[in-house]
């Protein structure tokens, strides 16, 4: 089991998140949006498997390669 920690590129706020835990996910999909600057930001999974965790909430301020969600990769 090979995991990946989706990380913010940015500091902003959680404007939406678009998956839950247990969710699949393809790889390029957005599983969250980042508002910084006015500007919407996907944050986009780095491959395809089940997301395990999502490590903050909607409206959430975060700073830049703050932990986003947890992704399991697909075997």
């Amino acid at each position: 089991m090979t995991e990946d920690v989706l990380r913010s590129d940015t500091a902003g706020r959680v404007l939406e998140i678009l998956k839950t835990p247990g969710d699949a996910v393809a790889a390029g999909e957005t599983v969250a949006t980042i508002e910084a600057m006015k500007m919407e930001i996907p944050v986009a999974s780095p491959a395809a498997g089940t997301l395990r965790a999502i490590h903050v909430a909607l409206d959430d301020m975060i700073e830049e390669d703050q932990p986003l969600a947890t992704l399991e990769r697909a075997e």
